[in-house]
């Protein structure tokens, strides 16, 4: 197929639509469904990011992809049972192969965000994996191929529009990419930068213990972030990222909405939340809904009167800020990496309160001296990687 045409752009107005390679076939196959321009951004972008996860780690790797940024990835180590429950998969009766522990950490750490998603997967879906997509709100999957069973399974999603892709794991682009804004042509090469164990080997704290465990999590966060909009930053614990801070203009804006992101997904394995009694038949989506108002600002929007009936058995207590404070005082081992220089060390003080220890950005700041101290206060490791990961 040398190219595909498509219903529109990014909008509706935006009119013809089509996606090609100059000079050869597309190196892809649609299964099932009409995937539009977004789609394909998503599951594209998507896809390089688990590529890379695989060979980095060796691990079968997810993404869950909402515009163009990813709202959650992980490779697939085990799930623990407190992870199975605010996954929402501890009631499902199957075999967790190491792709569905993959996808159910990339697509359960952020929920709220990952609603919609595009799921890009590094390995041949299966059947385990295919049953846990099909039970969530997604627009498609993209992965370099499919088990007979998993393929029925995904093809009858959405009513038999469910977008499932194939593509070519052989495939390799052009080393130069271009692309058009206001009818001007730009053009680079690549980033085909490889992030492996010697990436993170300039360690300029006084600290330099990098575990095993953040070495991969190090990695994760790096690749993670070499396709997600700049500025951004990332926090990843065991396998996982747990808050992703996507576009924004600030670095410290970045380093705060994603230490959020991480607090709430920690915050959800408190007793408080485990413990929410919630109404029979309440749909997940509804429940996550509900579990990011109660650990956030705005917690009487479900527990005013007239509104907690319809949520819970029970009126639930609130959850006290002091409360929230002392169980995020638990959160421990969390790495961070960052795709441009940190500028100051608020950046680490707000790091620090989100249970980081591993530290990974370019350096290069005029205030790097500062930045190191502030990881030396709190025994951080930190290292230099000397390259910028903007992505645009």
């Amino acid at each position: 197929m040398k190219e595909l045409e498509l219903k529109y752009g990014c909008n509706p107005n935006q009119k013809p639509s089509r996606i090609y390679v100059e000079g050869r076939d597309l190196p892809i196959e649609v299964l099932s469904g009409k995937p539009g321009y977004i789609n394909f951004l998503d599951a594209f972008n998507g896809w390089q990011l688990v590529r890379e996860l695989k060979a980095a780690t060796g691990l079968a790797a997810a993404a869950s992809f909402k515009h163009v940024s990813p709202a959650g990835a992980a490779v697939g180590l085990a799930l623990t049972d407190t992870e199975r429950k605010i996954y929402w998969v501890d009631d499902m009766d199957i075999e967790f192969t190491p792709l569905a522990n993959a996808y159910a950490r990339a697509r359960g750490a952020d929920r709220m965000s990952s609603f919609g998603d595009f799921i890009s997967l590094s390995d041949v879906c299966d059947k385990a994996t295919a049953l846990i997509i099909k039970r969530e709100v997604s627009d498609g999957v993209i992965a370099p191929g499919y088990e007979p069973e998993a393929l029925e399974i995904l093809k009858a999603k959405k009513g038999g529009n469910y977008n499932v892709i194939q593509i070519d794991p052989d495939y390799e682009p052009d080393p130069v990419e271009k692309k058009q804004v206001f009818g001007i042509t730009f053009e680079q090469g690549r980033n085909e930068l490889k992030i492996d164990d010697a990436f993170f080997n300039n360690i300029v704290t006084d600290n330099k213990e990098l575990t095993a465990q953040a070495k991969i999590d190090l990695a994760i966060s790096m690749i993670t972030l070499k396709y997600t909009q700049s500025n951004s930053v990332c926090y990843v614990k065991d396998g996982q990222a747990i808050g992703i801070g996507a576009g924004q203009q600030s670095r410290i804006h970045c380093t705060r909405l994603a230490g959020q992101k991480a607090d709430n997904w920690f915050l959800r394995q408190s007793p408080q939340v485990m413990g929410l009694p919630f109404v029979d038949g309440i749909r997940r989506a509804d429940r996550d809904n509900a579990i990011d108002l109660y650990i956030g600002e705005d917690y009487m929007d479900v527990l005013s009167d007239g509104a907690w009936e319809h949520i819970f058995k029970e009126k639930p207590s609130v959850f006290t800020r002091e409360e929230k404070r002392a169980w995020l005082d638990r959160m421990s081992g969390v790495t961070l990496g960052s795709d441009a220089f940190f500028p100051f060390g608020d950046n680490i003080e707000r790091a620090h309160k989100s249970g980081v220890q591993f530290v990974a950005q370019p350096g290069g700041s005029i205030r790097d001296d500062h930045v190191i101290d502030t990881c030396n206060k709190y025994g951080m490791v930190m290292c230099f990687t000397g390259i910028r990961l903007f992505h645009h």
